[in-house]
């Protein structure tokens, strides 16, 4: 059997806990902000025309994502500000777009979704059972650098030895290639790592085809068809708090009292 010595991590539904309340909050943000950025210049849109194209950048970016790929931040911006009016993002000055983008990344700030209440003991233990730490996120609409200050305030930045966002690395799960580009950094293989998240498809189906062990954190998602080998993961827990028992069993590991 091979030893195990990585552990990686999804991060939405896993270490933070998002609310639908709280994503519509982040939405208004960025279509008032690119509504007073625009109107700034005489550019006068709608409300409702602009919740439009922000609509139609989160479905257009989504579908790319289905395919196993993403696009950087600064793509998805001008995406968002073109659906507004074709053409819009090359007709703006780089100031102009990077207001927008600044108000866009940083909604998520203004209404951050907490951490999970174990987020960092958890992450400890891990830590203190000797394994490496991998981080593997779909960004959706909030970049990675974003994220990454998030983390540093909260105090989980530093458990991690790598950082996988989608929008950074274009490659987005549940396609292998993201996860083979983390264990490369991570300097392990799939049969010594186990993965850690929510989402049948990313989180177990995803990781899965590639070799590696799955944790599922059960009550965000449902499994398709509970009868296919494809999506069961190796070990079912229905919370983050769960997670370090269910490590400790797939390595044979001991937690310390």
């Amino acid at each position: 059997m091979t030893a195990i010595t990585t552990v990686t991590f999804d991060l939405w539904q896993t270490l933070l806990l998002d609310e639908q309340d709280l994503g519509h909050a982040r939405a208004m943000v960025r279509l008032e902000g690119a509504q007073s950025a625009l109107s700034a210049l005489g550019k006068n849109f709608g409300i409702e025309h602009i919740r439009e194209a922000y609509n139609s950048c989160f479905q257009q970016c989504r579908e790319i994502r289905d395919g196993g790929l993403d696009v950087d931040f600064r793509e998805q911006v001008s995406i968002f500000v073109n659906h507004i009016k074709p053409d819009l993002a090359d007709s703006l000055d780089r100031a102009v777009m990077d207001d927008i983008a600044h108000i866009y990344a940083d909604s998520f700030l203004t209404h951050p979704p907490p951490a999970h209440v174990q987020a960092l003991t958890v992450l400890k233990g891990v830590k203190d059972l000797g394994f490496r730490m991998g981080l593997i996120s779909n960004t959706g609409m909030t970049p990675g650098f974003t994220f990454r200050h998030y983390m540093a305030e909260r105090g989980m930045l530093e458990y991690f030895h790598t950082l996988i966002f989608s929008d950074e690395v274009k490659l987005a799960k549940p396609a292998a290639g993201i996860f083979a580009l983390t264990l490369e950094k991570l300097g392990a293989t799939p049969e010594q790592t186990i993965h850690v998240g929510d989402h049948v498809l990313n989180d177990v189906v995803g990781p899965k085809r590639h070799g590696m062990k799955t944790i599922w954190i059960s009550g965000f998602y449902e499994r398709d068809d509970p009868s296919d080998p494809a999506s069961e993961p190796d070990i079912t827990v229905s919370d983050l708090g769960e997670v370090l028992p269910a490590i400790a069993k797939l390595s044979g590991k001991s937690i310390a009292d």
